[in-house]
């Protein structure tokens, strides 16, 4: 049997499918979602379960006249196969390949660039505006999950939706499931919705009835309005958008795509703004998936007969693994350590708290200044709230540091998972920014270790310090040290030396640290150069003594980073060096002021001469 996605080389090709052969060609696509993530990595599970729903949208709306804005955009592989980009798909989150999100220079097919959640309705919305006052006709949508309702930002966007009154399609991909299972007042709404599907009928069957009453049939349907606005609060707790101003449609079967396609029409001709409530399954036709959807969220490479992940089994512990032991192994030792993720409980490393400590573990969705503020408010009491949360997440919540947490010297500590490059996932997920954006807030401590014992180290260190701490490690592996060794007691603000040399001084931080220890032995046997190398330890405060003393005997000194340049750890030092009048000059080493593409994160390492032997050259010519 031929396949039928083999022949799909544009969105015209797709709609000239016809309907009957929709679950032949669903079911192929599903195959090469598996094959592909099973290969490259990526997010499977989302996309499995919008397949039909992806077929629906681009049988009634036309691309990219139309708009369609994705939020998050981790389930937009579909939209990428029928949008010309079938033949391309297997370099999916490869270097110089195909992104995983939306991607505006990849295609007019995406209206907007995504990655993070909550802003799909936003953007569709001054989509929408912009057409009207251009005076274009078009219809913009925008397709939000479930877990992405507990953003403020959604309520933000639908407030303004329903005021404005303009034409605007929202379609509520309801699953059940963020990444880790929803939680909150509005995950068990929408599962009321889900268990009333019979509303939306009741309601025609008792309209078309009242005004088939000769003479009196309309008047009695015009009063029966109120008795209806009363009746859909009984039977169907699903008018708050209504009461926002949006035309409600749903809850439909988001893997029928008759029904769908009947929907979505009512949808375009409706007017004004209008929510279509569509319920999915998440990890749908790969039944490793269907029974661990939050495992298959995002996936690295995995066997597709078994579901089970492709690992190295001589790969050290990761540094989420490393965190979540000691974090464990410190609230133990203390009843006041508290827990709080956005939604993110496997992913940074909460998981084992949350089990042994449920009463101390809070998941507040994906909110993540109400995560802030949250623990702002927690410490406030005298507890010690640690606040998990990946680098480029933390972003979302800069003004909640800022005001709530460092103004009020309150003792939150930010455990700030994948931070510096993270790979596959690319610009929208790197943490390249968090020194730079962390390090200028008055009263916070900022720290990265070079290793996992370091990790576990500062982590209990930083109960010791009383005031805001941000700890920021990489995503992946440790260096393979071992942690069963006594943990140090980390003196805030001091370095650590650990290789002596004359010639230059290297002083990395976090985890360049290693990379640097390597180029200091490369540059003594291939060059002749001895480089001192100390660990940073701390990007705030600064080790000024140990500073004094470099600068005092070192003409030239290089900083090492996994962050950006502008802002960052060199700029500290560079800071340092001019308030005391050195004239030490400086090489910083880092990323530079440029949204990093995605790719492994030794190839963009290698790329941007941040690997040993990039180093070893940069260094070697600063000498020369």
């Amino acid at each position: 049997m031929s396949k039928l996605l083999d022949t799909i080389n544009s969105v015209q090709d797709f709609k000239s499918i016809d309907i009957a052969q929709y679950p032949q060609l669903a079911e192929e696509i599903r195959r090469l979602l598996i094959k592909t993530t099973s290969s490259n990595g990526g997010h499977l599970a989302p996309n499995l379960g919008v397949v039909e729903l992806t077929m629906a949208l681009h049988k009634t709306f036309d691309c990219p006249k139309d708009k369609i804005v994705w939020d998050v955009g981790h389930q937009s592989y579909i939209h990428k196969i029928l949008t010309g980009r079938r033949a391309q798909f297997d370099t999916l989150r490869q270097y110089g390949g195909l992104s995983g999100f939306p991607k505006r220079e990849e295609s007019a097919c995406d209206a907007f660039n995504t990655g993070h959640s909550g802003t799909s309705i936003s953007a569709a919305l001054g989509i929408a505006l912009a057409r009207d006052i251009k005076n274009e006709k078009f219809n913009s949508l925008a397709v939000i999950g479930d877990g992405s309702f507990t953003n403020g930002m959604v309520y933000e966007a639908l407030n303004q939706a329903g005021h404005r009154d303009t034409n605007l399609i929202v379609v509520l991909n309801d699953n059940a499931m963020s990444i880790s299972p929803n939680v909150g007042a509005l995950a068990e709404y929408f599962a009321r919705i889900r268990t009333a599907p019979r509303y939306s009928k009741l309601k025609s069957d008792f309209e078309q009835l009242v005004r088939r009453i000769p003479t009196i049939g309309e008047s009695v349907a015009h009063y029966a309005e109120r008795v209806k606005d009363a009746l859909k609060f009984i039977v169907m707790p699903g008018m708050f958008f209504e009461e926002m101003g949006f035309t409600y449609f749903g809850p439909i079967d988001g893997h029928n795509v008759q029904q769908m396609l009947d929907v979505f029409q009512n949808a375009k001709s409706v007017g004004g703004p209008v929510l279509v409530h569509v319920v999915t399954q998440k990890g749908r036709g790969y039944f490793p998936a269907e029974i661990k959807a939050d495992k298959f969220h995002g996936v690295g490479p995995f066997m597709v007969s078994t579901g089970e992940a492709i690992k190295d089994p001589e790969a050290p512990e990761s540094y989420t693994n490393v965190f979540a032991d000691i974090l464990v192994d410190v609230a133990d030792e203390r009843d006041d350590v508290v827990a709080i993720t956005a939604a993110m409980r496997d992913g940074t490393g909460l998981s084992k708290f949350a089990k042994k400590y449920p009463s101390r573990f809070f998941d507040v969705g994906i909110a993540e200044g109400h995560a802030v503020t949250l623990g702002a408010g927690i410490a406030a009491e005298g507890l010690r709230p640690v606040i998990s949360i990946y680098s480029s997440f933390l972003q979302r919540s800069y003004d909640n540091v800022v005001h709530d947490v460092c103004m009020q010297n309150l003792p939150v500590i930010f455990i700030l998972d994948r931070a510096g490059i993270v790979g596959d996932d690319g610009p929208t997920h790197h943490g390249v920014f968090d020194l730079s954006y962390l390090r200028h807030i008055p009263n916070l401590v900022v720290m990265s270790p070079k290793d996992e014992q370091e990790l576990r180290s500062m982590f209990k260190s930083a109960f010791n310090y009383n005031c805001p701490v941000a700890i920021r490690y990489p995503r992946g592996c440790g260096v393979g040290v071992d942690c069963a060794q006594p943990l140090e007691d980390i003196v805030l603000g001091t370095s650590e030396l650990l290789r002596p040399g004359g010639d230059t001084a290297l002083i990395p931080i976090g985890a360049m640290t290693n990379p640097a220890l390597l180029a200091a032995r490369q540059l003594s046997e291939r060059h002749g150069i001895e480089a001192l190398v100390v660990n940073a330890r701390f990007v705030k405060p600064l080790d000024e003594q140990a500073l004094h003393c470099i600068c005092q005997t070192m003409k030239k000194i290089v900083t090492l980073e996994d962050n950006v340049l502008q802002g960052g750890f060199g700029s500290a030092v560079l800071e340092f060096i001019n308030e005391h009048q050195y004239s030490t000059k400086v090489l910083r080493l880092g990323w530079p002021n440029q949204y990093i593409e995605q790719g492994a994160r030794e190839l963009l390492l290698e790329k941007y001469g941040l690997a040993v032997d990039g180093i070893v050259e940069s260094v070697s010519q600063f000498l020369e």
